[in-house]
């Protein structure tokens, strides 16, 4: 995330960051309406590729605080409704990955009970807000408020993950450039389905 975004991204309190997810795990509407296609992680990383995981994941948090900060920059319903398609599919994609891939493979190396089902409850309300704003006309303060709030969460989020998770993940064993090539392999796979 840009610096100026993450000004604000310690200021949800823990009992807010998991309010709305209550309910909305596993449910279609709370995944929103761009469905993508699930798939069962490999037990193998692809080997070869040298992309580093962390440093593909903070490529994509830094992209949606950069999408974010253009949204808040517009005043043009037309943009605003392009940038948030771009930002439901970046998230979406992105959460997709990190549960299917990433999620799983530093749950197992921390053999962590905190980091990853919490990041995992995160993505939950992140997907039931995406679900709210995905597809819609902006239509004036509550939309801009929507996705404010969905702004928040993420900040949240990566703050968490880039300076919890992260750093935890790569002190482990796991090879992150196989993983990242991995990671990015189902990247391209599901930007390309849509």
């Amino acid at each position: 995330m840009p610096k100026s975004s993450q000004s604000t991204a310690g200021t949800k309190s823990s009992s807010s960051k998991g309010s709305g997810a209550t309910g909305a795990r596993g449910s279609k509407e709370a995944q929103g309406s761009m469905a993508i296609p699930k798939k069962s992680p490999s037990k193998t990383p692809i080997a070869g590729k040298g992309v580093d995981a962390i440093a593909l994941l903070k490529a994509d948090h830094k992209l949606v605080g950069a999408l974010f900060a253009e949204f808040s920059a517009t005043k043009s319903v037309a943009k605003k409704k392009k940038i948030v398609e771009k930002i439901c599919l970046e998230l979406s994609v992105h959460a997709q990955v990190e549960e299917e891939i990433f999620y799983p493979a530093v749950k197992a190396a921390l053999k962590d009970t905190v980091l990853v089902p919490e990041a995992t409850v995160e993505h939950a309300t992140l997907k039931d807000l995406i679900s709210q704003i995905e597809g819609v006309e902006p239509d004036g303060e509550m939309y801009d408020a929507k996705v404010m709030v969905l702004c928040e969460y993420v900040q949240h989020h990566v703050k968490e993950e880039e300076t919890e998770m992260f750093p935890k993940a790569k002190e482990s064993k796991l090879d992150m450039k196989e993983f990242g090539a991995q990671l990015q392999a189902r990247k391209d796979e599901l930007l390309a389905s849509q």
